[in-house]
């Protein structure tokens, strides 16, 4: 048989995704992949339901529905403080995945090197390798998260391409302040680079942190590609509808690469979703209210259950400290857990370059708390009783060894 691209010896299969299938074998609470149990808003169920029998059942332009990209040019020039215009620096794109890869191979060449803040969402360092890069990686300091600001400089002064920034992050909910956005955009300006960022939690950011969107910072808007979608603010994590927001140059390079990645995103999803993004701001209050007391309830679970974990400014995430039961093997842990507690987490390694903070890493794992209070209760109750099941089985089971094969 013919050898297959180098390229995919490079990553492994998304360990969010096989955490998802290993939860559904087992019955247990999914808090792995980051998606509710919940319904999205009426209103867009209904304005999608409105348009089965009509349509558009027919390709959209491949950038994005007119419609769509003039809706979304108001909310985000609102938001943003910048102009944003709907034809010249939008393309609507199938998730903000798929936005990033188109973003990463529009401006990216076999052999540039890329920043990587770590820890980082696992699918950046494949959008790297995929796009012939080489990652840097760049280490957010618990319990905070921030940078050294001589380490990214050094980074910096290596000449990448490209940084790529997670605001507000995922895994860890790190919201990066002004003063640190404005040194990232210092080195950007100084060393020439683009800044690619993934701002898909712009509106779960938790008082008294803020979110500012790095295009709008002075000089930023011509060398930034945001990207974004609606998955997680509107809660339709499977409508796969993403976008990416640079300057009219750039656009039209995005546009030629989306082209022929996906052609273009679901015509009927675009026109129903229209109705979400003329929300008034109270929807976005009262999204930020829900996950506040989500977030809330859940670290309350979290404490009676006596797990440690570092509290996040934004996202859904949170990253627990399990070094207690096993400090080696954070993916054994939380196979363990999703068999014999039912509930399942990802292991934090799969967010981290490997050996990073002498071995730290291998005693974190990430939950995601979207989900119904009644789901987040159940799964606190779960938790409540890991301790005791640790310590009567530990890994061993009337089976053997629990590890589940990959």
């Amino acid at each position: 048989m013919p050898s297959t691209s180098r390229k995919t010896q490079n990553f492994t299969e998304s360990v969010i995704r096989r955490m998802t299938r290993i939860a559904n074998e087992h019955g247990a609470i999914n808090l792995s992949q980051g998606f509710p149990d919940f319904d999205p808003p009426r209103e867009l169920t209904a304005a999608l339901a409105n348009l089965a029998p009509a349509g558009p059942h027919q390709y959209a332009i491949t950038w994005g529905a007119e419609n769509f990209r003039l809706a979304l040019a108001r909310k985000q020039s609102r938001l943003m403080g910048i102009p944003v215009d709907g034809d010249r620096h939008i393309t609507v794109t199938c998730g903000a995945t798929e936005a990033m890869m188109a973003a990463m191979v529009s401006v990216i060449n076999p052999g540039d090197q890329v920043i990587v803040f770590s820890p980082f969402y696992e699918n950046y360092g494949a959008d790297a390798i995929l796009s012939g890069a080489e990652p840097l990686y760049v280490p957010l300091l618990p319990p905070d998260f921030g940078f050294d600001r001589a380490v990214l400089r050094a980074a910096f002064e290596r000449r990448p391409k490209a940084l790529i920034l997670c605001n507000p992050s995922n895994p860890s909910g790190k919201v990066f302040t002004r003063e640190e956005l404005l040194y990232i955009a210092s080195l950007a300006e100084e060393f020439d680079a683009w800044v690619i960022t993934d701002e898909v939690y712009e509106h779960i950011v938790y008082k008294p942190a803020a979110h500012v969107y790095f295009a709008a910072l002075p000089g930023m808007a011509e060398r930034t590609i945001s990207c974004s979608s609606l998955s997680k603010t509107y809660s339709i994590t499977g409508w796969r509808l993403g976008y990416t927001i640079a300057n009219e140059e750039v656009t039209g390079i995005i546009r030629k690469v989306h082209d022929f990645l996906t052609v273009g995103a679901a015509a009927p999803l675009q026109e129903a979703a229209v109705t979400a993004l003329n929300f008034p701001g109270s929807y976005y209050q009262g999204l930020l209210d829900s996950y506040t007391k989500k977030r809330d309830l859940f670290l309350r679970c979290l404490d009676e259950a006596g797990l440690s974990y570092i509290k996040p400014q934004g996202a859904y995430y949170v990253l627990v400290d399990v070094g207690e039961f096993d400090g080696s093997d954070d993916t054994r842990f939380c196979e363990w857990l999703v068999r014999e507690v039912k509930v399942a987490a990802v292991p934090g390694s799969s967010f981290f370059k490997t050996g990073e903070d002498g071995g730290r890493i291998s005693r974190l794992i990430r939950f995601h708390f979207a989900k119904k209070e009644e789901t987040l209760r159940l799964a606190g109750e779960r938790l409540g009783n890991l301790k005791k099941i640790w310590a009567a089985r530990g890994y061993g089971t009337e089976n053997g060894d629990i590890s589940i094969e990959r």
